[in-house]
């Protein structure tokens, strides 16, 4: 996902939830809660499944699959938007620790 795709998501998300009045909602804790508890739906979807089962979904579960992370990004998403985080930057940022912290073991 691109920079300028991040930011036209957040847009119209943001477009959603101001049509809505919703804004007085989103703040920083509220987000992040709701985050969570999307994150746990979608955690949900694969609780009992098999690790082949898992990997090999169709049909509805799929689908219900696909929505839930929709969820877990719409709220990543908006979050970052209202607390004025620059996600790709953060993104980046992070997996520059992550390269010190985790080293790729050597070739050969």
């Amino acid at each position: 996902m691109s920079v300028s795709e991040i930011a036209e998501l957040q847009a119209l998300i943001r477009d959603f939830a101001d049509r809505r009045d919703w804004h007085r909602f989103h703040n920083p804790k509220n987000l992040a809660l709701a985050l969570c508890g999307e994150a746990g739906e979608l955690a949900a979807e694969l609780q009992w499944l098999t690790v082949e089962e898992a990997a090999e979904l169709s049909g509805d579960a799929l689908i219900r699959l696909r929505q839930e992370a929709a969820d877990v990004a719409i709220y990543l998403l908006r979050l970052c938007d209202v607390a004025g985080i620059d996600l790709g930057s953060s993104v980046r940022a992070k997996l520059a620790i992550n390269e010190i912290r985790f080293p790729a073991p050597s070739a050969g």
